[in-house]
């Protein structure tokens, strides 16, 4: 399927926010329309995050007619629901590559625009900056209003609740607009979800809007009650719950129809006039326009290619498990094994696999939340109290947690098992959502077991190992995407003992340590060469980042000339790091050679192209191993040259 250059009445007339300055409010509703086809005519071809944008439509247009961007600086919370904004700040065309290498991120950043005030994509940072850009604008004597939008799902995260905190007792001019469409990925839960619910479910306010506002048209008085309600509702909703938000210092506007451009405009415009930290909840509905989406709000979070008139998704024909899958399944075994047994996400259950538990075992699974730290010190008290808890993080979202696996899990020798899923790259997120860190961050942590499965199996064999660990954390790191294709349901259990790997391939000359699926490669490369050559490296599956198996490092360095690391993580500190550390405090230290992400962000591509760039694919390997015999060839010849 191939994006047409479809035309748009009003759509094709706004290359930026100052073009819709002086639309009516029966054109605003014409453009919304007009995003809402557009991001879904963009998005069948070339994926995205769909959902939450096509639910915040309203909210964007509405906040780019009220406020003065780049000017008033709008400050997004994780930026999934940023695509119309994107589209209506000179981006429209470009959003055609969306997500693409070499295209546009697909999430705020400042480098692509100025409308981007602050870069985003994890969640619950938005209501800290925008703090920070309310307090320079004053400490500078300058008007430039402040806000911040942020979901429901990402307002229960820590860092929200901490800025909220400042805000409220810094009395700065900040509004907060809470977009509450009860999702994050999956169904939301907890304290706080409950708690709006309460609000948003309050009798007296909801039969007095229907009895009163309902009726009313989209006339002259409509708008006069509206204006009267912005300031006076927010006493009768407090009474059922909304003084939490007052408590904080904020002052609570709403609930109002997010998707309603009218009343979104008429309260901004309003609101844009009070001083101090106000908090404006509106109510928006995740996929909205999009009969599919709308239906089935957690798959069309990010649903991938789609054909836009039906709604359908390709089937997955490739016969082969993704890890995640594999994770979920291995998961419930190990806990009908083990009845101590329980799963841990924060807000990730369907991504990670465990909602295959939660389905099996719902007294079993927790989901708490968009909320890493919690997750992981939580975990350590399920240990402490006798369980044996499973913490599925995504790589990139545990560095929130560096400290609660630091301090609460390994000083105390908790065995805590924490499975950080899309480790190394992912794809077309981009830097944000990347897992380059973890081997290299976690390297640092007093007894913690760092392990990189290469296959399905090893996934299988290192989670049954982990779960028979008696300290912690015993830490799991595997790509996003599909595995290797191995028979991994027929396997039966077996103990990787930590601390060592396997030599997968004998050779000479060089000695090739890999981690995860990178052996995988390796072991391809080293196959390739030797049908070329008739000679070849030898390969080794590390798989223990840490501890290392220096019964292999030291075999190397007593019987080869080179050492080339390949790891789908950064090679600062990783297993590079590690082997380098060794081979330096080795009598005759050897050169080596580390292939990974290197020091740099890695912007976003599919997963193949970024591999390639950084030299992970099997072909660049190839290219590598090559160059360092070559490297050994030279020094042989110069040693023979100086003999004679």
């Amino acid at each position: 399927m191939g994006v047409n250059a479809k035309k748009y009445d009003l759509l094709d007339k706004v290359q930026t926010p100052g073009d819709i300055k002086d639309f009516s409010m029966e054109q605003l509703k014409q453009l919304c329309a007009e995003i809402r086809e557009y991001m879904i005519e963009c998005c069948s071809v070339n994926p995205g995050h769909l959902g939450s944008s096509l639910g915040a439509v309203e909210l964007m247009v509405g906040l780019h007619y009220v406020y003065d961007a780049p000017k008033d600086k709008l400050v997004f919370d994780v930026g999934h629901q940023a695509y119309a904004h994107k589209i209506i700040t000179g981006r429209r065309e470009a959003f055609r590559k969306n997500r693409m290498k070499d295209g546009i991120s697909g999430f705020p950043k400042r480098s692509e625009s100025e409308y981007d005030a602050f870069g985003a994509g994890h969640s619950s940072t938005s209501i800290s900056a925008a703090l920070g850009f309310a307090e320079a604008a004053k400490q500078q004597g300058l008007t430039d209003k402040s806000v911040a939008l942020i979901g429901d799902g990402s307002l229960t995260g820590g860092l929200a609740l901490e800025g909220m905190n400042n805000a409220g007792a810094s009395k700065s001019d900040i509004l907060v607009i809470l977009n509450d469409n009860n999702k994050s990925i999956d169904d939301n839960v907890g304290g706080l979800h409950e708690y709006l619910l309460r609000i948003t479910t309050n009798p007296k306010y909801n039969q007095a809007k229907k009895c009163v506002w309902d009726r009313l048209g989209d006339n002259w008085f409509r708008n006069m009650i509206q204006k009267f309600v912005i300031t006076t509702k927010s006493h009768i909703v407090s009474r059922s719950g909304g003084h939490l938000f007052q408590a904080m210092g904020f002052r609570y506007f709403g609930p109002i129809d997010g998707n309603d451009i009218t009343q979104v405009v008429t309260t901004l415009r309003k609101l844009k006039e009070i001083k101090g930290p106000l908090l404006l909840h509106v109510m928006t509905k995740k996929g909205k326009g999009y009969a599919p989406a709308e239906a089935e709000q957690t798959t069309w979070h990010a649903p991938g290619i789609f054909d836009p008139e039906t709604g359908m998704r390709p089937k997955n024909d490739k016969g082969v498990s993704r890890y995640q899958d594999v994770f979920g399944e291995v998961l419930l075994e190990l806990a009908r094994m083990n009845d101590k047994v329980v799963g841990v996400t924060p807000a990730m259950a369907s991504g990670c696999g465990m909602n295959t538990l939660a389905k099996a075992m719902p007294e079993r699974f927790y989901d708490v939340g968009i909320e890493e730290e919690h997750a992981v010190t939580f975990s350590a008290g399920l240990a402490a109290g006798g369980m044996k808890p499973f913490c599925n993080i995504y790589s990139s979202f545990s560095q929130r947690a560096y400290d609660q696996i630091m301090h609460d899990v390994a000083l105390q020798g908790l065995p805590v098992v924490l499975c950080l899923d899309r480790g190394g790259l992912v794809g077309e997120d981009g830097a944000t959502h990347h897992g380059c860190y973890d081997m290299a961050v976690y390297r640092t942590i007093p007894g913690a077991v760092i392990a990189a499965p290469r296959n399905e199996v090893e996934l299988k064999d290192l989670m049954y190992t982990a779960m028979n660990a008696s300290e912690g954390p015993f830490i799991i790191r595997y790509p996003r995407g599909y595995g290797e294709g191995v028979d991994w349901q027929a396997h039966e259990f077996r103990t990787l003992v930590p601390g060592k790997g396997e030599l997968l391939s004998e050779g000479s000359g060089i000695a090739v340590i890999a981690a995860g699926p990178s052996a995988n490669r390796a072991a391809e490369a080293a196959a390739a060469i030797k049908e070329e050559t008739g000679w070849s490296p030898a390969i080794y599956n590390i798989r223990y980042i840490k501890p290392v198996d220096e019964d292999i490092l030291k075999e190397v360095a007593e019987n080869f000339e080179r050492v080339i690391t390949i790891e789908d993580g950064c090679t600062t500190g990783g297993l590079y790091g590690a082997v380098s550390e060794f081979m330096a405090g080795q009598p005759a230290p050897l050169a080596v050679k580390g292939i990974g992400i290197p020091d740099r962000y890695i912007s976003q591509g599919t997963q193949e192209e970024l591999r390639q760039e950084c030299g992970l694919t099997t072909d660049e390997i190839i290219r590598e191993i090559k160059a360092q015999r070559e490297k050994i060839f030279k020094k042989d010849e110069k040693v023979l040259e100086n003999k004679k």
